[in-house]
């Protein structure tokens, strides 16, 4: 067999291990997210915390906006092989943080070194494609890793139910940590030693540094005493916010484009977009597994599979839209964000007050809303920057959703609190209170539409 053929392939001899390696470095974060919302239940029961329910999502997926940002400027610090296996370990350690926490906050501290850690591996593997296989296997491969995601959602709350069912979630834990150890190894064997590159791009760090305090202000609401502080302290994530999109306009060393504030803009509206719909359904993925358990008496694993039909329908209405011509996308962006908003009031109701088929249908269509629309508003952002902003609009597409997961992570989690769910999930509160909580971020739902609505003209 010639060359040319034999790098036709992925599934070749030489070829299959590094394909296994980058499946490997993504699973860590794809299947991290459904795992521990299937164990988290357990995790409050056995070491408390519900009352920094919240928390435990915000913070890992601040160290994921944290670390994508700083990836690439540490790979160019370090070189390739070693920032990724220097990222894998670091994941390692704040798995093993979470294993081995006595009580939530050193959980809380290990969510989000882990964040930090499979935010940067999961950018770097995305890297390493160019470094690992031929020019003209790159689409293909980077089309085969996008089924990674599809494994996690039907492999991840499988896992964490049989963790939490066994009563050993600290054990879902030690095997991320012995996994993460087997990708280090594997990249120090496989990934080819490169120069170093100091000379280029800065890390935005008046930016992180106000996200990050924006989403801990919105986080501490839901935990001081005093209703007033709340406010205050509410008030003060969204100014910070604020400040962080004013501070990302005036510096050439930017996190998102400069027109991510401008709704005049394809790129403000669609990040505008993405932001809004991720944070006003997040509380699903947070609160469903804890109520389906708490209401229907359901089993860790069955909740985890209700919680992971949104990741289903997402995964199935992608791929019947993937080949949707681009002078059609105006209406699937709009037809998606309808349906996400659509299934989130659907979902805010059977989650409180349905049953558990009523509940997987309206997150399968919640989840749809996303398949259907996500590609074309992603398109459509990227394609309104200028050329120069467009390899910044396309990385700003992914942060834009990290963001609005963990501030509405922080934000569902202040209002659970303040609706009286800071010490467990009580079945006759659920049904009174649950409503409330799961529509009151919808809102943003609603803000998203309108923006949808724009960007698709």
């Amino acid at each position: 067999m010639d060359r040319p053929a034999a790098s036709a392939r992925l599934i070749d001899k030489a070829l299959a291990p590094r394909f296994a390696l980058l499946c490997l470095g993504i699973w860590l974060n794809a299947a991290d997210t459904l795992v521990t919302a299937t164990i988290m239940p357990s995790v409050a029961r056995d070491i408390g915390g519900y009352a920094y329910f919240g928390w435990s999502v915000a913070a890992y997926l601040t160290g994921s906006i944290v670390a994508g940002a700083c990836s690439g400027k540490l790979s160019m610090a370090l070189g390739l092989r070693t920032a990724t296996a220097l990222t894998g370990l670091v994941y390692a350690i704040g798995c093993a943080m979470s294993a081995l926490a006595p009580e939530f906050v050193t959980f809380i501290l290990g969510r989000l070194v882990q964040g930090l850690g499979a935010g940067a591996v999961v950018a770097l593997c995305y890297v390493a494609i160019t470094a690992l296989f031929p020019e003209n296997l790159w689409p293909r491969v980077y089309g085969a890793v996008a089924g990674v995601w599809g494994a996690a959602t039907l492999l991840g709350p499988t896992l964490g139910g049989l963790f939490a069912a066994a009563g050993f979630w600290r054990g879902a834990f030690w095997m991320f940590v012995v996994q993460a150890v087997i990708f280090v190894g594997a990249v120090m064997v496989m990934l080819p030693t490169d120069h170093a590159d100091r000379g280029r791009g800065r890390i935005p760090t008046l930016q992180l540094v106000l996200l990050v305090i924006a989403v801990s202000l919105i986080g501490a609401a839901g935990i001081v005493a005093s209703p007033h502080l709340a406010v205050v302290l509410a008030l003060g994530g969204v100014l910070g916010m604020a400040a962080m999109l004013a501070a990302n306009a005036r510096t050439h060393d930017r996190l998102l484009p400069a027109s991510a504030a401008d709704l005049t803009t394809a790129t403000g509206l669609g990040l505008l977009t993405i932001f809004a719909c991720e944070a006003a359904v997040i509380g699903f993925t947070v609160y469903g597994p804890a109520f389906i358990q708490a209401r229907h008496h359901a089993s860790p694993l069955t909740a985890g599979y209700v919680v992971g039909a949104i990741a289903a329908g997402w995964t199935l209405c992608a791929m019947l839209v993937g080949k949707v011509p681009a002078r059609k996308d105006g209406g699937f962006v709009r037809l998606g964000v309808g349906v996400i908003l659509l299934g989130a009031l659907a979902s805010a109701w059977t989650v409180a007050r349905g049953t558990m088929i009523e509940t997987a249908a309206a997150f399968a269509v919640l989840g749809a809303g996303f398949g259907l629309a996500h590609a074309f508003i992603a398109r459509r952002t990227i394609a309104g920057a200028p050329a120069e902003e467009q390899a910044m609009a396309s990385g700003a597409v992914p942060t834009a959703q990290l963001i609005g997961g963990a501030t509405g992570a922080a934000g569902v989690g202040a209002i659970a609190n303040l609706l009286g769910f800071s010490h467990g999930i009580d079945p006759t509160l659920a049904h009174g209170q649950g409503l409330v909580l799961f529509t009151a971020l919808i809102p943003l739902a609603v803000v998203g539409f309108a923006a949808a609505w724009r960007l698709g003209r």
